[in-house]
């Protein structure tokens, strides 16, 4: 059993919230008595997830965004405080996979594309994020890295660059704000069983569980767990890492 949290009275904010491990958080958050604001580019799916959540009694608004424009990241920082009053936490999640591919045969497009969502997407969000926790003075900040953050497999480049970059932003913003109540970290999921996984070859898939030593993929609230341990009092002494949830893939 996961443990509880109460989050009555502070607000959140979940990017790539509309499925997956995004949505998962964005749902822990609430059921912990925060309001939440959902940001995705994807309307359709970001308003079916608000509207579950507003018809289960919880504050929730949903707001489509592309967050590798830093206009438009500000603007969904700013409509979070202006509806709820504050900013508390923060989940920055979006990410995308892109093409899998040997690196000689990667484009400079595609390579553009991953990092305008994986890399300047946190540090959009993470930059307007801490302006709002600053005149608070305090919060804290999860950005989403990956076990690509900590290792490197065949295939990805483009994708582990960018999550390699996550948890330098993490560490070096970590240490802007060490002194002023704001507290960012980083989780770093394995295999998890997410839509995003969907385009993955069933066959490479299976391999890749191998070397998974807890033998199974994870699930998007085990990762939404740790997101909000990271957030919580509990937490209060953690600044600054990089926590896998990779059910022991980078223990061995």
């Amino acid at each position: 059993m996961n443990p509880t949290y109460d989050f009555a009275g502070q607000v959140a904010l979940v990017t790539g919230a509309s499925t997956g491990i995004g949505l998962a958080t964005a749902q822990a958050f609430a059921r912990s008595g925060a309001a939440v604001a959902l940001v995705d580019r994807n309307e359709k799916a970001l308003s079916a997830a608000v509207e579950a959540l507003t018809a289960a009694g919880h504050k929730a608004i949903a707001v489509t965004c592309d967050v590798s424009d830093e206009a438009q990241a500000g603007a969904a920082v700013e409509r979070t405080v202006t509806v709820f009053g504050r900013l508390d936490m923060a989940y920055n999640n979006a990410g995308i996979l892109g093409p899998m591919c040997p690196m000689s045969e990667e484009t400079a497009e595609g390579f553009d594309e991953v990092s305008a969502v994986n890399l300047r997407g946190i540090w959009t969000f993470m930059k307007h994020e801490l302006l709002q926790m600053k005149k608070q003075r305090g919060g804290a900040i999860v950005n989403c890295s990956s076990l690509g953050g900590l290792v490197g497999l065949p295939g990805r480049a483009a994708y582990h660059a960018t999550k390699h970059g996550v948890i330098g932003l993490t560490k070096s913003a970590a240490l802007d704000v060490a002194k002023e109540n704001i507290r960012i970290n980083a989780v770093c999921p394995g295999c998890i069983d997410t839509p995003m996984g969907d385009g993955i070859d069933p066959a490479a898939m299976n391999e890749f569980l191998k070397d998974q030593p807890i033998g199974r993929a994870g699930r998007p609230e085990e990762v939404a767990a740790a997101v909000l341990w990271l957030c919580s009092p509990g937490a209060s002494m953690v600044l600054g890492v990089a926590l896998p949830v990779d059910g022991g893939f980078v223990a061995h």
